[in-house]
């Protein structure tokens, strides 16, 4: 299994259409973080035919997303009596609603890829109501994805946050982090990661977040690839860097509950098959 985006033979089209639902067309319901899924064992969704009696009068709220091969996917956040319907039977047989955290760990990759990457662009239509310069309602722009203040013209696009994942090697080791209980939810073992801050290069970034989680210094900085994280609207950036100096670790406990380093052999098989901090981690161990 690749990184979640990596869905070859299927070809995604983010282009945006200003267009209306069809009724072959995929409808991704989704109501407070949680996604519409089919009862069944792979992730499956639901055509806006098959949907159509419960929704067809919301039909001026769907928002066109993307294409997966020939197939249209459109988003729509459901109200809460609606929500309510989906759970009544026969509804009960057809579909449930999951938190997409589901996506991380379900197939086919390709679908799961869909409803985590639509349930960013839901979470930013549900964010954009109101103009930030003069509180007039926004509107759909008409030929691209954006929202446009129809008083005074601003226009506000997807938000998408720079982040770096930097795996720091010291010949045949690799630093390996756990998080803070109060700082992710995310349990396993992982590399050094955060944030851009404003006129910061991406390289800066990595030496920065390095010296502040673990007070470790690095140098020979390499690129090895990026990945759209859609789980948190990030765009991850990663690299592999070499300790630069003493390997003794000032860990932040604020972010971090353990920190240290592993040698190729000692790795822990316990990483999921769709993030770039595994594939990193696996390139490591197998010497690539």
């Amino acid at each position: 299994m690749g990184m979640i985006q990596e869905i070859a033979p299927h070809q995604f089209h983010n282009e945006y259409q200003n267009t209306n639902i069809k009724k072959e067309d995929i409808l991704l319901v989704y109501h407070e973080g949680m996604c519409l899924i089919r009862q069944q064992e792979e992730i499956g969704f639901f055509a806006y035919e098959e949907l159509e009696e419960l929704v067809s009068h919301k039909q001026d709220q769907f928002c066109y997303a993307f294409a997966i091969d020939e197939e249209r996917y459109f988003i729509w956040e459901a109200d809460e009596k609606t929500y309510r319907s989906f759970k009544d039977s026969p509804w009960r047989e057809k579909g449930r609603f999951e938190k997409q955290q589901i996506f991380r760990r379900s197939a086919p990759q390709y679908r799961c890829f869909a409803g985590v990457t639509g349930g960013q662009l839901n979470r930013w239509y549900q964010n954009e109501v109101f103009c930030s310069r003069c509180q007039t309602k926004l509107v759909r722009h008409k030929t691209e994805r954006a929202m446009q203040c129809p008083a005074c013209q601003k226009l506000r696009y997807p938000v998408i946050s720079p982040c770096v994942i930097v795996a720091v090697t010291q010949g045949e080791r690799i630093l390996l982090t756990r998080y803070a209980s109060g700082h992710s939810t995310y349990k396993k073992y992982a590399l050094i990661a955060g944030f851009a801050e404003i006129g910061e290069s991406i390289e800066k970034t990595v030496q920065r977040e390095v010296m502040e989680e673990v007070g470790l210094k690095v140098k020979n900085l390499r690129f090895y690839k990026s990945q759209p994280w859609s789980f948190t609207d990030t765009l991850l950036f990663g690299f592999f860097a070499e300790l630069d100096g003493e390997e003794e670790i000032t860990m932040d406990e604020k972010e971090l509950s353990e920190a240290g380093w592993f040698l190729r052999e000692e790795l822990p098989e316990e990483f999921d098959g769709v993030s770039l901090t595994n594939e990193m981690i696996r390139v490591f161990r197998d010497g690539s």
